[in-house]
């Protein structure tokens, strides 16, 4: 597919989504909403990825959430059909069965951190500056920033995040542990590379079923959280990638995993 607002690569068993706006700081848009779950099937359903990166091109901005500019000239009703396409973009990124890592540069805010939480974690330059301001335009954040933020930072400190809808930058982020890793602004997309390649060398079975455990995991009490862990582990031991690591460790060579 010819997109408009992405630009979608792979390479190295890694995918990478990039909102491609950046003379508008990769604001979401219309178009975006429509293509991301798009360009997120398309990936997931690619047997070569076993990974993928989501980010924004340019260094100004990861994604500064909803095209403003756009939505002053749309009605209550076109606004209300751009909200579903929103939600549906929002809902792709969570639902996005392999690792999803987020490289974030420069300003990310609103529906930009919401899809940055929506990732499985989220890698940030130094100069990453990251809010939730929706209280300030008189809504609240819709793309699951309100369920997200105090699920990885705690509910007092995403109360007063989302309250005050002040901006903080990526040394505070990581003290939140909103953010795994802060790096030199020019090496973001270097160091998240290496880690999605890192993480591609193991199985993408294996991969899939223990993000499928972990966040369905949390949500349950734990005896069921292990039987959920154990059907996910049998879903991995009964792969032929699973017998291909064993005759590679065995053959002392790296392993070829297909998926299967």
């Amino acid at each position: 597919m010819d997109y408009q607002d992405l630009k979608v690569t792979r390479r190295d068993h890694v995918g990478c989504v990039a909102f491609n706006r950046p003379e508008a700081l990769n604001a979401l848009g219309t178009a975006m909403a429509r293509e991301l779950p798009v360009a997120l099937r398309d990936l997931a359903a690619d047997e070569d990825v076993f990974a993928a990166v989501l980010t924004g091109e340019g260094d100004r901005a990861f994604c500064v959430g909803a095209d403003l500019k756009e939505r002053k000239t749309m009605t209550k009703a076109e606004t209300a059909r751009q909200r579903e396409l929103f939600v549906r973009a929002f809902t792709a990124v969570v639902e996005f069965e392999k690792p999803l890592v987020a490289a974030v540069n420069g300003f990310c805010l609103g529906g930009g951190l919401e899809f940055a939480l929506a990732c499985d974690f989220i890698i940030a330059g130094d100069t990453a500056v990251f809010g939730l301001p929706e209280v300030g335009l008189a809504i609240i954040p819709g793309g699951g920033g309100t369920q997200l933020l105090p699920r990885v930072v705690g509910r007092a400190a995403a109360k007063e995040l989302i309250f005050t809808g002040r901006r903080f930058g990526a040394a505070e982020a990581l003290h939140l542990r909103l953010v795994n890793q802060v790096v030199a602004a020019g090496e973001v997309m270097e160091k998240t590379f290496a880690l999605a390649r890192q993480m591609a060398a193991g199985g993408p079975i294996a991969l899939k079923q223990a993000k499928k455990a972990i966040n369905l995991g949390v949500e349950v009490e734990l005896r069921t959280a292990l039987s959920l862990e154990a059907e996910c582990y049998n879903a991995c031991l009964y792969s032929e990638d699973r017998d291909e690591g064993l005759r590679a460790f065995n053959e002392k060579r790296p392993p070829v995993y297909r998926g299967r």
